[in-house]
This record gives C-alpha cells, sequence and structure tokens, in this order.
C-alpha cells in the first residue's frame, strides 16, 4: 500500500485563500454594480430635473405667464438650433462659428496652463521672489479682468490674437495660484530626503514637487477652460468678424432671445465636453492615487 502524503501547510490554507478571493471579487462586483445603479438613479435625476424646468418655461410662455419676448421658450431655442443646422448662418456654418471659438479658447488654455504652472511653481519655490511680486499679483488679480476685452481689441485688433490674450488672461490667475499653493504644501520630509541623496534643483522639482503639486493643478483644469471660452466670447462680443460671441450679438442686435439662448447652449455643450475630457485625463493620470484621494464622483 502506498503511504498517504503529509498535509502541507499550502494544503490546509489553499482553499481558505480561494475563500477570500472569492469574497473579494464578489465584493467587487457588488462595488461596481452599486455604481452603476447610482449612476443610472443620476442621470435619470438630471434628465427629469432638465425636463421639468423646460417644460414649465414652455408652459409659461404658452399660458402667457413668461414674455417670450424678453425670455424666448425652449421650442423657439431647438427651432433657432435646427436653422443653424441646416441652413447656417449669416456668417457661415455653425461648425464654422464653433471651430473659430473653440480655436480661441483651446489657444488661450493651453496658453494661460503653461504660464500659470510655471510662475507658480518658480515663486512656490523661490520665497523672495514671490514676497517680491505678491503686491503686484494680488493688484492685478483684483482687477476686473473681463474690461481688459477692450484695451486687447484696441491693441492686437479683432482678430484671433486679441480673444486669446483675453482668454490666457482669465485662465492664467487661476492655474498660478493652485500651482503655486502646491507647491508650498509639498511635504519638507520630501524635500530634505531628495536633498540628502544628492537630487538636484531640477531632480527636485521634477520629481517631488510636481507630482505633489499635480492635483492641485488638475483640480484648476475644471474651471480654466470654462474661463478660456468666457475670454473667448467676451472679445467676440466686442468684435470679431466670426464666433460663436458673434452669433450671440448678432441676435441681440436683432432683439432674438431665442438666438441669444441657442448660442449659450451651444457654448455650455462645448464646456460639458471639456469638463468630461478633463474628468477622463485626470482619472487616467491619477490611476495610481487611492480611490478616495483620486476622487470618483463629481458635479
Amino acid at each position: 500500500m502506498t503511504q498517504a502524503r503529509p498535509k502541507t501547510e499550502h494544503d490546509v490554507t489553499a482553499p481558505l485563500d480561494a475563500a477570500i478571493e472569492d469574497d473579494d471579487r464578489a465584493r467587487v462586483r457588488q462595488v461596481r454594480r452599486g455604481r452603476v445603479r447610482r449612476r443610472i438613479l443620476l442621470n435619470l435625476a438630471r434628465f427629469a430635473l432638465l425636463v421639468l424646468a423646460l417644460g414649465s418655461w414652455e408652459i409659461g410662455v404658452r399660458t402667457k405667464h413668461i414674455d417670450k419676448f424678453f425670455w424666448g421658450q425652449p421650442s423657439g431655442v431647438w427651432k433657432q438650433l435646427k436653422v443653424w443646422v441646416t441652413d447656417g448662418t449669416a456668417q457661415g456654418s455653425l461648425a464654422e462659428q464653433i471651430m473659430v471659438t473653440l480655436q480661441e479658447a483651446v489657444y488661450g488654455f493651453l496658453i494661460g496652463v503653461a504660464l500659470g504652472v510655471l510662475l507658480g511653481i518658480a515663486l512656490g519655490r523661490n520665497r523672495f521672489l514671490s514676497d517680491l511680486l505678491s503686491p503686484f499679483i494680488k493688484a492685478a488679480n483684483s482687477i476686473p479682468r473681463i474690461v481688459l476685452g477692450s484695451l486687447f481689441s484696441i491693441a492686437f485688433g479683432f482678430g484671433l490674437t486679441s480673444k486669446v490674450v483675453l482668454a490666457v488672461v482669465l485662465v492664467f490667475f487661476g492655474v498660478f495660484f493652485n500651482a503655486f499653493q502646491g507647491t508650498r504644501e509639498v511635504d519638507r520630509n520630501l524635500l530634505s530626503n531628495a536633498r540628502i541623496l544628492g537630487a538636484s534643483r531640477w531632480q527636485t522639482v521634477r520629481h517631488v514637487v510636481l507630482p505633489s503639486a499635480f492635483t492641485w493643478i488638475l483640480a484648476s483644469l475644471h474651471v480654466s477652460f470654462g474661463f478660456a471660452l468666457i475670454g473667448a466670447v467676451v472679445g467676440e462680443l466686442l468684435g470679431a468678424d466670426k464666433g460663436m460671441g458673434l452669433l450671440i450679438r448678432n441676435a441681440q442686435n436683432n432683439f432674438s432671445p431665442n438666438g441669444v439662448l441657442a448660442g449659450m447652449v451651444v457654448i455650455g455643450v462645448i464646456a460639458l465636453v471639456a469638463e468630461a475630457l478633463i474628468t477622463a485625463l485626470e482619472k487616467r493620470l491619477l490611476r495610481w492615487r487611492p480611490p478616495q484621494m483620486a476622487g470618483d464622483a463629481g458635479i
């Protein structure tokens, strides 16, 4: 007869390990199902809220409780959008107007973010420079920057440059202050350890400061593109030959609230798409962080 092999520690613990793994997988599936259900309920609630608001508005106009001459009506906004899509606008196709505004906003966004990050980290790392320039930056930040659009229109004309410069100014300060504060919040122990290990100034910034300030910088991007759109549209309202701002200004001059609101709807859709892209980028770049730190739900 063959002698039975004695049980090893692996033989004893293997069933327990398998049961734990199955339990973990079941828990993960349950969490995912819960997130899916929450997302579906949230989207349904948002859609119901939108339908309620637009339906109340339309009913108010049809029952003469809301004056459509001043406030327009949802059905009129929809008709205006269909006209722009099918017949185009006086300045060209709707897609062309969107691309002009989007180009101005994207250029302003990229330049403003780059300048804000560079100067924010530079001043955050250099206390003398931050103390020297602090009153000037605070004074510049207190200026209503929208009014600079008129100055930029005079200096740079009604072309692309004036809109991009205004968008840069609007984007810059939000990104700058976040990058500056994120740099100041870097763990001093990490900086000390980097110096002890012989890291140069550039290596310290690249491997310690920038990753630590990264979440602050990403947080500022969510509102920065909206500011870039505002800069582009305001610049077009002040003077342009194409763009969504020009469509809104023409609708205003023609006393067409539906045209103004239709332009706002298009700009809102652009902003929502940009926000979704920035959120996807943030999740991809912050995959290394724990879920509670990276942030799972957003408005």
